[in-house]
């Protein structure tokens, strides 16, 4: 099973916006809606592309304000993170069944190691972090690592995420892929199934999954 990270199975996308409206006020602008919400699920260089764009600032130095955000975001990252409804249930359940587990995040390893004190290292069997794949989400390299580093074939994989540039990775990976919308709607996808919360979902569940990809 297949895990992304934010927004999925902990609500660190609202952290996320604390330290980047932080950090716009801190370049003397303010970040707009719409901005924020382009940026969810993308690389960190493609959010800072989004933020200098929207501040009209296309020049600022980027280097400065990736420093800048990721130790505000540790920051609050290390003051502990809220699971997403039914995300830790689902976890625990997917590892009493003995399923390979692999979390599959956009974020960096920096801040992926602070997540893990909440999210427990011993739930994962391989951990792929935005800055150690050759291509970011939504490209299928992240959820094809996970499946290569765990051993199995990524048709017999379940991706479980909540936005659009993760759910096309994953339906481009070849996983059978779950949705479980945030900060954003999702419309209806060919491939993608689609549910409001991880309450009730169950290895069950996610097997019969599956079972509904053709051939």
């Amino acid at each position: 099973m297949l895990f992304d990270m934010d927004g999925t199975l902990v609500d660190s996308e609202k952290v996320w916006e604390v330290a980047l409206n932080e950090l716009a006020a801190h370049a003397g602008g303010e970040l707009s809606p719409a901005a924020r919400r382009a940026m969810i699920g993308t690389s960190m260089a493609s959010s800072m592309r989004i933020f200098r764009e929207d501040l009209g600032r296309p020049d600022r130095g980027g280097a400065a304000d990736v420093a800048w955000l990721l130790r505000r975001v540790e920051e609050l990252f290390a003051e502990g993170l809220v699971w997403r409804p039914g995300a830790l249930e689902l976890l625990l359940a997917v590892r009493a069944a003995g399923l390979p587990t692999a979390l599959v995040t956009s974020t960096g390893r920096r801040l992926v190691e602070i997540a893990l004190d909440t999210l427990g290292r011993e739930n994962f069997d391989v951990v792929v972090c935005g800055d150690e794949v050759a291509a970011p989400k939504p490209d299928p390299a992240p959820y094809r690592t996970a499946a290569d580093l765990l051993g199995v074939n990524i048709a017999d994989c379940v991706a479980i995420e909540d936005s659009p540039p993760g759910l096309a990775s994953a339906v481009a990976s070849g996983a059978a892929v779950l949705a479980v919308p945030a900060e954003l709607e999702l419309p209806a996808t060919d491939g993608v199934h689609l549910r409001d919360s991880l309450e009730d979902v169950d290895p069950a569940y996610l097997s019969s999954l599956l079972a509904s990809i053709p051939g």
